[in-house]
C-alpha cells in the first residue's frame, strides 16, 4: 500500500473527526451566548480564513491538519472590553460550561451513531454465524471440548449475533476473570456449555495483545477456503522473489494448492528454506525460488511469505447462504441497533481501559499515528462500508478518550469546573498549573508507549 494512500485517508480522517468535535463546542457555544472568536480546523498558519456572523468570527484552516480548536472570549488570554464580559467563558455560569466541554466528546459519539444508523438502514444487518473452524489439539479450546462445527450461542450468558460479538465478549471476559462458559449447539443439533479457563495472569495478559486472542485459545473461525491469491505483498521473502498482489500461487515444490490453506500450512513447516513458488500472471505461470523467513510462534519456529490472502480482485469471498444471516432494518430499529452498538462498544473500551490501568490488559493495544493510518488506508481501499466502519470506532475512541478526567482533556476541564461549581470559586492558579503538567506528563507517557507499539509493530513486519 502507498505510504501517500495512507496519508491521504489518514488527513481525510482526522480532519473530519476533528472538524465534528469542535463543531459541538462551537455549536453549543454560540447556542448558550458565549462569544467565539475563531473556529481553526488544524494548527499553524492560515491556509483560508473568512470572518462572518454578527460576532466577527473567524473560520480558519491552518497548514497542520492534525487537530483544531475552538477559541472563546476569555479575560485570561487577553483584555477584555466591559461590555462584553459577561460573555467571556469564564464569567459564564459553571454548568453552561460543562456543556459547552461535553459537547465535542458528545459529537463525536453522535457522530458515530448517526452513520451507523446510516449503514444500518440503507444495507441492513449482515451477520456471520460464530462457528468453530479449526481446533487445535492440546489448546485451551480442545481441552475445553469445543469442536469443529459448533456455533456460539452465547458467552457467560450473554447471547451473541456473530463473529465481533463473540471476539468482544471473549475479550472482556478472559481480560476479567480468565473464563469464558460458552454455550454451543454441536453439528448434531444438541446444546451444550464448554468453559475456557485461563487461571494464569501473566498469560491472559497476553492473549489480549492485538491477533493474540484465538491463537492462544486455539481456535478459528470457520472461513470458506479463501483462493490462494494474494491480496497484499509485504516487505519480506515473496516481495524479494518478485510476487505481487493479484498473483495466484498454484503449487509449491511441484505440489498443486487448491487454496490458501494448503499455502500457509506448506509455508509455515519449512521455515528458513527455500521453496519453489508457481504462480499465475495475467495467464502466464512462472517459477521462482522463495526463501521463507523463519518466525518464533507458540515456542516454535514456522515458516512466512510476508503475504495477505484475499479475493480476486475486484470480488469478494462469499460464505454459503447457511452461513449468513441478514435483516433488514426500519429506520427506528436501524436507530436503535446503532445507539446500542456505540454504547456496547464505549462500556468495553471504559472496561478495558481500565483493566490496562490495572495491568490485565496488555499496554500493546495502545496503538499511535503510524498504525492509525495504516488503518485508515487499509478500510478506504477496502470500500466506502469499511472506511465508515473505521471512522465510527475512531469517533468513538476520540470521545470517550477525550471525557478522562486528564487536565487538559475536555474530561480535565469539566473536573475544573464541577470543583469550581461545587467550592463556589475556581480553583487556584497554582493547582491549575500543576494539573496541567501532570495531565501533559501523562499524555506524553501514554504517547510514548503507543509510539513504541508503532515502533516495534513496524519492526517486526521488516522481519517477515
Amino acid at each position: 500500500m502507498s505510504p501517500i494512500w495512507i496519508a491521504l485517508w489518514f488527513l481525510v480522517a482526522v480532519s473530519l473527526l476533528v472538524t465534528v468535535h469542535e463543531f459541538g463546542h462551537f455549536w453549543v457555544a454560540r447556542r448558550l451566548g458565549f462569544k467565539v472568536l475563531r473556529f481553526s480546523v488544524g494548527f499553524g498558519k492560515p491556509l483560508i480564513s473568512r470572518t462572518f456572523g454578527p460576532d466577527r468570527t473567524e473560520y480558519v484552516l491552518a497548514a497542520i491538519p492534525l487537530g483544531g480548536y475552538v477559541r472563546m472570549l476569555d479575560e485570561r488570554e487577553a483584555p477584555v472590553a466591559p461590555e462584553e464580559l459577561s460573555r467571556s467563558f469564564t464569567r459564564r455560569p459553571p454548568w453552561q460550561r460543562i456543556l459547552v466541554l461535553l459537547a465535542g466528546p458528545g459529537c463525536n459519539i453522535l457522530f458515530a451513531i448517526l452513520v451507523l444508523w446510516g449503514m444500518y438502514w440503507v444495507s441492513g444487518l449482515t451477520e456471520y454465524k460464530p462457528v468453530v473452524g479449526e481446533v487445535r489439539a492440546g489448546s485451551v479450546a480442545a481441552r475445553a471440548g469445543l469442536r469443529p462445527g459448533d456455533e456460539i450461542r452465547a458467552v457467560n450468558t450473554v447471547p451473541v449475533g456473530d463473529q465481533s460479538d463473540v471476539v468482544f465478549n471473549l475479550l472482556d471476559a478472559i481480560s476479567a476473570r480468565g473464563e469464558a462458559a460458552l454455550a454451543v449447539s454441536g453439528t448434531d443439533g444438541l446444546a451444550r456449555t464448554t468453559t475456557l479457563s485461563i487461571p494464569d495472569p501473566a498469560q491472559r495478559k497476553r492473549l489480549t495483545e492485538p491477533t493474540e486472542l484465538f491463537r492462544g485459545l486455539g481456535f478459528d473461525f470457520w472461513l470458506p477456503p479463501a483462493p490462494a491469491v494474494l491480496r497484499q505483498v509485504n516487505d519480506g521473502p515473496a516481495a524479494r522473489a518478485g510476487l505481487k498482489p493479484g498473483d495466484r500461487i498454484v503449487a509449491i515444490g511441484g505440489v498443486p494448492i487448491k487454496d490458501f490453506k494448503e499455502v500457509s500450512e506448506h509455508v509455515s513447516s519449512h521455515p528458513g528454506e527455500t521453496l519453489a513458488v508457481t504462480y499465475r500472471r495475467n495467464g502466464l505461470e512462472r517459477t521462482v525460488p522463495v526463501h521463507v523467513s523463519s518466525e518464533l510462534a507458540d515456542g516454535k519456529r514456522v515458516g512466512r511469505l510476508g503475504v495477505e490472502v484475499g479475493p480476486e480482485l475486484g470480488g469478494s469471498i462469499s460464505y454459503p447462504p447457511s452461513m449468513v444471516r441478514h435483516t433488514t432494518l426500519s429506520p427506528l430499529a436501524a436507530l436503535s441497533h446503532a445507539s446500542n452498538k456505540a454504547w456496547d462498544m464505549t462500556e468495553l473500551q471504559a472496561r478495558l481501559l481500565w483493566r490496562m490501568v490495572l495491568g490485565q490488559v496488555s499496554l500493546k493495544n495502545l496503538n499511535g499515528p503510524i498504525s492509525i493510518a495504516e488503518y485508515a488506508g487499509e478500510s478506504a481501499e477496502g470500500g466506502v462500508a469499511s472506511f465508515l466502519g473505521f471512522l465510527v470506532l475512531i469517533s468513538l475512541q476520540l470521545g470517550f478518550l477525550n471525557l478522562l478526567p486528564i487536565p487538559i482533556l475536555d474530561g480535565g476541564q469539566i473536573a475544573f469546573q464541577l470543583i469550581e461549581w461545587l467550592k463556589g470559586s475556581p480553583l487556584s492558579e497554582r493547582a491549575q498549573i500543576f494539573g496541567q503538567q501532570v495531565g501533559i506528563a501523562l499524555l506524553l507517557l501514554l504517547m510514548g508507549v503507543a509510539l513504541f507499539n508503532d515502533i516495534a509493530h513496524q519492526f517486526q513486519t521488516s522481519l517477515h
